[in-house]
């Protein structure tokens, strides 16, 4: 995985969910009942493969050297009617926003999106019934049972998407990071080349009084990135949980609408249904700009899209930023 050893957002993992117990064939044998009926107890349930969401994780590191996953095998029947153990359940605990994927159809299998909430992955093996079911009048002594389910085998992959209010959309060197550092307490790393951001950073915004949203920092975008270039697909694929989309766009670039139409493409080639998510644009560093130049890239600013002119560094239009986010988010 590039980026951060600590940010892993893409996992596979063997899963067996443990197989049920057999039934038991024992037939009654006692002082005073030499021929006693069969009283074979069930076998118990095989173990399920269980996803836990919890709201404490941001990423899947934890599972990084997680190859296997075996649920319990349940236990035989016994005699005297006594059932076999079940099996015990394994559970993954995974952050909110993981999607469970079954690795060789692709299909998905759940998707975990509240703290606490469970899903069953793989479920274990039913117990045979033991031979007491299967006596009737005319055959009082049955000596078979059934045997237990076979437990399920399966690849799966964890993919995390994060789930945040508001996602940050810009190429290399907008001041993506710079901004989550100033609204929020964030500490992503910063600097002035391109790629800064190799993974996800989230910041908790705090708005007027006790209100707050969370901010995602997606690393930026080239042209080319929905085909895989640069840092491509892994990252775009957090945006699709993002409820706004903020632009960011430096106010130094040579030509404003049209790297606004290009982030725009980007992602539109990545997955269409992003465009209909509500968008505001900033454009960042206007300390950089006097009266004048301020006037004149206002002039430029793309139509149809609302555009605030903000700078992390000095604070300019950060609370008139956050009001406008605000009322998109409610």
């Amino acid at each position: 995985m590039s980026g951060s050893p600590n940010f892993i957002d893409l996992i596979r993992i063997n899963c067996r969910s443990g197989k049920g117990g057999a039934g038991s064939r024992h037939l009654r044998r006692e002082k005073y009942m030499p021929k006693g009926g069969p009283d074979g107890g069930d076998g118990g349930k095989g173990g399920d493969v269980i996803v836990r969401g919890n709201s404490n994780m941001w990423t899947l590191l934890h599972l990084r050297y997680t190859k296997h996953l075996i649920a319990g095998d349940g236990e035989v029947g016994g005699s005297n009617q006594r059932s076999g153990h079940a099996g015990k359940d394994v559970f993954i605990e995974v952050p909110l926003g993981t999607i469970i994927r079954d690795e060789e159809t692709d299909e998905v299998i759940c998707e975990v999106t509240a703290h606490g909430e469970e899903h069953k992955v793989l479920p274990g093996g039913r117990g045979g019934q033991g031979n007491q079911h299967f006596a009737t009048a005319t055959r009082q002594t049955p000596r078979f049972a059934q045997p237990g389910e076979p437990g399920l085998d399966k690849w799966v992959k964890l993919e995390l998407k994060i789930l945040a209010d508001v996602g940050l959309v810009g190429f290399p060197n907008a001041g993506k990071s710079t901004l989550l550092s100033v609204v929020s307490a964030a500490k992503p790393k910063i600097a002035d080349y391109p790629f800064t951001t190799l993974v996800p950073n989230i910041g908790i915004v705090s708005y007027r009084e006790d209100h707050s949203f969370v901010m995602a920092d997606i690393p930026g975008i080239i042209e080319g990135a929905s085909e895989g270039k640069g840092l491509g697909l892994r990252f775009l694929r957090h945006i699709e949980r993002n409820s706004v989309l903020l632009f960011m766009v430096p106010a130094d670039s040579n030509d404003i609408k049209k790297e606004y139409k290009i982030l725009l493409n980007e992602l539109e080639e990545f997955s269409p249904e992003l465009l209909h998510k509500d968008r505001v644009l900033a454009i960042t560093k206007c300390d950089m700009l006097d009266a004048e130049l301020m006037k004149a890239v206002k002039k430029e600013l793309p139509k149809g899209i609302d555009c605030v002119m903000i700078s992390s560094i000095t604070g300019l239009g950060l609370d008139p930023l956050k009001d406008l986010l605000w009322r998109k988010l409610h």
